[in-house]
């Protein structure tokens, strides 16, 4: 069987941790920054994991991740 290629957009967006979770950044936080509060600044920092329903799909984009 043949190796699987990595979709390199998803590579970039998603990290996958050592337990399995997959995790990804809010959007939006690079549009209009200046106008945002600083407590918003701040909640765009944190990694959130992805939905239930996505991670099949990213997990076929990951094969070897």
């Amino acid at each position: 069987m043949p190796k699987l290629k990595t979709h390199k957009g998803a590579k970039a967006r998603f990290h996958v941790t050592g337990s399995g979770k997959v995790l990804r950044m809010k959007a939006h936080r690079s549009h209009l920054r200046r106008k945002k509060p600083m407590r918003v600044h701040r909640q765009y920092h944190t990694k959130l994991e992805t939905s239930p329903s996505d991670q099949r799909r990213i997990r076929q984009a990951l094969p070897y991740i």
